[in-house]
């Protein structure tokens, strides 16, 4: 299908039972101030559609639907790219909110900077509630594991991520786009551009306002296979896998260990019998861990005070935190186990899907 002359960007979004959130996303989309760009929304199998929340923006956006049965986001992703008639292609989440400026501030990067393929970062909008603003910044603190995600650079390469990012016609064309539907599709790809010797980077000023999850359980369950990818990307490439992702785990560990130890402290009276030294070791493992456990709690409650000067926000930060730790830990070491014991399961499993 032949591109219009004025069409550079093609901005494709999967969507799967989200019709509240795929309107707001348009919604923001139509104060776009860049406007030489068509919209392409990949029904994912919705029960029922989301047609109707899309039709209503026919008439303000170059707008095209398509529903196809429900595969998962990446393989929705490529289908959206078969369709797209622009130079550049856009990846949002269905859940994002898009500033006015932002296809602007990404046009005038790659006129300068001619990137094969881009990245950018998130951040919580006013109107989101309180749990996705502290979700949010659980996700980007660099008191976590998100620090990147906060649009920070840092010492290495960068891997965009799927609910904001951007490669050409020819970067798809040449990598195929998602070679996986689901858990670090994103990641995968971005692996394979950086092997592919393309050339790939942050743009830190082009950020998006991702609402994320709106309760506790639907976040863990996320973050969980987050967890749960970073054990598959390393099954498939060895570079995958760095110390820092074992943090997680680690952290998660640990307060399974101070957790025990504090149980057998209150109530295994047999420690009082045994030799002194041994009682004192437990003791000094048991509140050492404890200091430290809640100077990172205070640390982490104070500096999500300082970035949103909300004390609801700061309080709900410190399980947002907790959770996103324990939840990528534990799918983490699920994999991680599974994937050293019956490697050729894990394997076949994994690239089934």
């Amino acid at each position: 299908m032949k591109a219009p002359k004025d069409l550079f960007f093609s901005i494709v979004v999967p969507v799967y039972n989200r019709p509240v959130e795929i309107r707001e996303l348009l919604r923001s989309l139509t104060h776009q101030r860049f406007t030489q760009f068509e919209v392409i929304i990949v029904d994912d199998g919705s029960q029922p559609p989301v047609h109707e929340a899309v039709a209503a923006f026919a008439g303000e956006l170059d707008l095209r639907y398509f529903y196809i049965p429900n595969r998962g986001q990446g393989f929705a992703r490529n289908y959206g790219f078969e369709q797209a008639r622009g130079a550049y292609f856009v990846v949002f989440d269905s859940d994002c909110l898009i500033p006015e400026h932002y296809l602007e501030t990404v046009y005038q990067a790659l006129k300068v900077r001619e990137l094969d393929a881009y990245g950018g970062p998130d951040a919580a909008h006013e109107s989101f509630s309180t749990i996705q603003k502290a979700i949010s910044y659980a996700m980007t603190s660099p008191l976590t594991t998100g620090g990147i995600r906060g649009g920070k650079r840092r010492i290495g390469r960068f891997y965009p991520r799927s609910f904001n990012m951007g490669l050409s016609r020819a970067t798809w064309e040449r990598t195929g786009g998602f070679h996986w539907t689901n858990q670090s599709e994103d990641m995968e790809l971005s692996t394979r551009m950086h092997q592919l010797g393309l050339k790939v980077d942050l743009l830190p000023e082009a950020s998006v306002y991702h609402k994320r999850r709106v309760n506790w359980g639907q976040f863990f369950k996320q973050i969980y296979a987050f967890g749960q990818g970073r054990i598959r990307l390393y099954m498939k490439f060895r570079s995958g896998l760095k110390p820092m992702h074992f943090l997680p785990a680690l952290f998660t560990l640990g307060c399974i260990v101070l957790v025990l130890v504090g149980f057998i402290l209150a109530f295994d009276h047999t420690l009082w019998s045994l030799s002194p030294s041994i009682l004192t070791v437990f003791q000094a493992l048991f509140w050492s861990g404890m200091t430290l456990l809640l100077l990172y709690t205070s640390l982490l409650f104070l500096h999500a005070y300082q970035k949103t000067r909300d004390w609801a926000v700061a309080c709900a930060s410190i399980p947002a935190v907790f959770i996103q730790f324990f939840g990528y830990g534990l799918g983490f070491i699920q994999d991680l186990a599974y994937s050293m014991l019956r490697p050729t399961q894990y394997r076949r499993e994994k690239n089934s899907t």
